[in-house]
């Protein structure tokens, strides 16, 4: 392998998380539009960001499926219809990218997500991303 094809960061510094995570539980239904019929998986939420979501699940999914998270924030009643993208993996730990959610769904999240007991390390997370994302 070249040099040239090794992507590194300056001065090897770690690259950051966009959106800071914030530590959470609740029940979450994922639907994997994968085969003639969509299946309906229950996960479970282990942190929260207001672009994403990291996720206990006891199935086998691959990076970039799509599907679609219906869920419901603590302490609401709302009930969330999301689609998600998977971008990180580690045994049975998933973190999902929120894709276009509304204005509306943002704006909630980013009010509701300082109130809980954010993450400060990667370490702290089992859904954390070495890629810096989410």
């Amino acid at each position: 392998m070249s040099s040239a094809s090794v992507k590194t960061s300056p001065r090897g510094e770690r690259r950051h998380r966009r959106h800071p995570r914030y530590r959470t539980e609740f029940p979450l239904t994922l639907t994997v539009f994968a085969g003639d019929q969509p299946e309906q998986i229950v996960a479970h939420c282990r942190d929260l960001s207001v672009a994403g979501i990291g996720v206990v699940i006891a199935a086998e999914l691959q990076l970039g499926d799509v599907m679609g998270m219906f869920f419901t924030l603590p302490g609401h009643s709302e009930v969330w219809n999301l689609r998600a993208v998977l971008r990180y993996r580690r045994g049975y730990h998933y973190g999902f990218e929120f894709l276009s959610p509304s204005a509306q769904q943002s704006a909630e999240l980013a009010g509701y997500v300082p109130a809980l007991e954010r993450l400060e390390t990667e370490w702290e997370s089992p859904t954390a991303a070495p890629d810096g994302n989410v």
